[in-house]
């Protein structure tokens, strides 16, 4: 049976390629993903979600999770209602895999929206927003079969005038899921990086990007060389981080990685998932989802220390020059992490 066709002004790809189990209309991964979201989003087709997301498909986000495309549609069409002419720009796509094993791609969007009515934060505020997203999708037989979705919510709330601190303390106050998988999840996850290893990693000879990043990465967050901040960013490099102005320089960004360790000073972090074909050819871009596990510990951001197990799920794409990351794109849903110290702060509080 021939699947009706779906008015759609998604933009096209000239890339041609073999899609082995996909419909043939779509060229090649990035086409795929461009396509299917604009159609669901743009286009306000969100019943297409049974279509391009597998029945089992599980959404890891770090404020909840989430199975199977019934829930995506319900929970699409509930971001709709408070955010109708919401727009999702793919400023990029890196992606990897095959037919075979499943394509992973990294989409970072710029998304812009009005808050015209009711919405998880409450009712219609009339204000316009714009901030980051990552999803990171494994697309398999023309389907979504896996995604982690990272937001900057905590820049959304900013722009609704929302109190970023009041809006997690409110989210603390609420059970944490009804049926247990999101904090199993939480929990499974925490154990799993905090097996991750503290040793030094060897860099690669040159033209290995990927694998001088991964290395890079393991020697400041793990090994905790944040001197090496100097061997992976280059003097001027930009990094656009969630719920912060850019930071300009590799003195910034080194400060930036400060601050979290200084939270969570034992933390560890995994590097789950690396690939470097991208829709931009200027340039090399690289894709890293990374996960990050510790105790709330320190008093650097988010208040004094409540001795909580943090969990931070995130994504950074990175644009390389002569071996060098000039720019860099991190999102992590910063709000959700608020939201796990406040429910640690609360449970302090009722055993005292």
């Amino acid at each position: 049976m021939t699947k009706p066709q779906h008015f759609d002004n998604a933009p096209a790809s000239t890339r041609t390629g073999t899609m082995i189990g996909f419909d043939p209309e779509f060229r090649d991964i990035i086409d795929y993903i461009l396509r299917i979201t604009y159609r669901i989003w743009e286009g306000k087709q969100v019943g297409l979600c049974q279509d391009y997301y597998s029945d089992d498909c599980p959404v890891y986000t770090l404020a909840g999770y989430c199975e199977g495309a019934e829930i995506v549609t319900q929970n699409t069409i509930k971001t709709l209602a408070g955010f109708p002419d919401r727009t999702l720009h793919a400023d990029n796509i890196i992606w990897g895999g095959n037919d075979e094993e499943g394509y992973h791609t990294s989409h970072l969007i710029c998304t812009n929206m009005t808050n015209l009515g009711p919405s998880e934060f409450g009712d219609a505020t009339g204000k316009r927003a714009q901030i980051q997203v990552i999803a990171h999708c494994v697309c398999k037989d023309n389907r979504i079969i896996e995604e982690w979705l990272v937001r900057d919510n905590y820049s959304l709330a900013e722009q609704l005038g929302i109190d970023p601190k009041a809006y997690a303390i409110e989210m603390a106050k609420k059970p944490l899921d009804e049926d247990g998988a999101f904090a199993q999840w939480l929990s499974s996850e925490h154990q799993r990086v905090s097996q991750q290893n503290r040793q030094r990693a060897e860099y690669p000879q040159q033209g290995n990007s990927e694998a001088f990043i991964t290395a890079a990465l393991q020697n400041i967050w793990n090994a905790r060389l944040l001197g090496d901040t100097n061997l992976l960013y280059t003097e001027n490099a930009r990094l656009h981080a969630s719920a912060r102005s850019d930071l300009e320089g590799v003195a910034d960004i080194t400060q930036f990685y400060i601050e979290i360790l200084g939270s969570i000073a034992d933390a560890k972090v995994t590097f789950d998932y690396v690939c470097s074909n991208s829709m931009i050819k200027t340039d090399q871009h690289i894709a890293v989802r990374w996960t990050l596990a510790g105790t709330h510990n320190g008093a650097s951001l988010w208040g004094q220390a409540t001795g909580a197990p943090l969990l931070i799920l995130g994504e950074s794409q990175y644009r390389v020059v002569d071996g060098k990351v000039v720019e860099e794109w991190l999102v992590f849903d910063e709000l959700a992490v608020m939201t796990q110290v406040e429910r640690a702060r609360l449970q302090l509080a009722a055993q005292q």
